[in-house]
């Protein structure tokens, strides 16, 4: 009796938000965590900061499937950047509500990036497709209550910088500019399926 056939994609991430974001997209894909140390070595640039992440997930799902499955493992990070390049404070995920505390007070009154890198690693070849997506936020002066209450909240949890903008957190933010609300979100939807299509998997309402 044959198996059932699995899906030609491969999410490498436990986050909801992605997954919500290809879903409501259309795709049909497996999930498969990575379980890739986030703590960043050094003092890398954003973007290179962002991809490199996203790559070693990508890598590390691919590198675990049997040599005979063919496929294509998506990896993705979404990092926040304070202040220009060369002289940038990166935020990750809290972990903390101190932390998530101090991400917030810190990012008030800013216009910040978020920047989310993704990879494509394509099963058996090993092509590898790199990229990212950055949009620049501009966050109104939160109140010190207004902090307090959304740590409270719980709701920073497991978010880059402390805060989810598809969540509460949009009443803090008066402007993107640059890359989509969806990059904001973990996942530049459109630019993924121009990487996945690029690589050879058709998906997506363009693919040919």
């Amino acid at each position: 009796m044959a198996g059932v056939q699995k899906p030609a994609l491969v999410l490498a991430s436990a986050s909801p938000r992605r997954r919500d974001l290809l879903d409501q997209a259309g795709a049909s894909f497996e999930i498969l965590v990575s379980h890739v140390d986030e703590t960043l070595v050094g003092d890398p640039a954003p973007v290179q900061a962002a991809e490199s992440l996203a790559r070693q997930k990508a890598q590390a799902v691919a590198d675990s499937l049997p040599v005979d499955r063919t496929c294509w493992v998506l990896g993705a990070d979404t990092v926040v950047a304070l202040g220009p390049d060369g002289d940038s404070t990166l935020l990750g995920k809290p972990r903390d509500a101190a932390e998530a505390k101090a991400m917030l007070e810190s990012l008030s009154g800013t216009r910040h990036r978020v920047i989310t890198g993704v990879c494509v690693v394509s099963r058996p070849s090993g092509e590898v497709l790199v990229g990212s997506e950055c949009t620049f936020v501009t966050m109104r002066e939160i109140t010190p209550d207004e902090v307090r209450s959304y740590v409270a909240s719980g709701e920073w949890q497991d978010k880059a910088g402390g805060y989810a903008i598809q969540e509460n957190a949009d009443a803090f933010v008066d402007r993107l500019e640059g890359g989509g609300f969806d990059n904001v979100v973990g996942l530049p939807v459109s630019k993924v399926f121009e990487m996945l299509r690029h690589a050879g998997l058709a998906i997506g309402p363009i693919a040919p």
